[in-house]
């Protein structure tokens, strides 16, 4: 995984070239708005439980099969295992908004995790709802205007969104 400098060296460097005017202006931009960023980060990670146990619950209430008898989260041992993944999940979102590079999520918390839970027999398109409910669950809380860094967090909070569709998608 590469920072936003990093990269921009590493791309510029494999080209044999200096970095350009356009490079430095967006990564000026990037630190600029890296307190946005910074207080998205501590507003989830600060709220994780809460995000990762109202998903779940909202997910077995929309889908009360998966805590019946023979569903996917029935048994503790089940329902533990969900929410340790739905928390890995949203843990490796964090790490992506606060480099502001979805590679660390897609290279160590994606990468053959449909494969995985097919072997397994979870319903990834469960998966994927309880995703979809930390998302809402997440952009609400790091768009709270209380208390953080003043500006337009809407370019960040799209940015944000897309890291959960990424994680979605990875799971139906």
């Amino acid at each position: 995984m590469f920072d936003a400098f990093t990269k921009v060296v590493a791309q510029a460097d494999a080209r044999g070239e200096f970095i350009s005017s356009g490079q430095i202006d967006a990564l000026a931009s990037m630190v600029a708005e890296s307190n946005k960023r910074l207080d998205t980060v501590n507003r989830i990670t600060s709220s994780a439980s809460a995000i990762v146990t109202n998903a779940a619950r909202a997910l077995f209430d929309q889908q009360p099969s998966l805590t019946a008898p023979g569903g996917n989260a029935y048994t503790s041992r089940r329902m533990a295992a969900c929410l340790r993944d739905m928390e890995i999940i949203l843990r490796y979102i964090t790490y992506a908004i606060f480099a502001g590079d979805a590679s660390v999520l897609e290279d160590r918390c994606l990468n053959g995790l449909r494969e995985t839970y097919l072997a397994l027999g979870v319903p990834g398109a469960s998966v994927a709802e309880g995703v979809r409910n930390m998302k809402d669950a997440a952009i609400s809380i790091a768009n709270d205007r209380n208390g953080i860094t003043s500006g337009d967090c809407t370019a960040l909070m799209s940015e944000v969104g897309t890291y959960f569709d990424r994680a979605a998608a990875a799971v139906s």
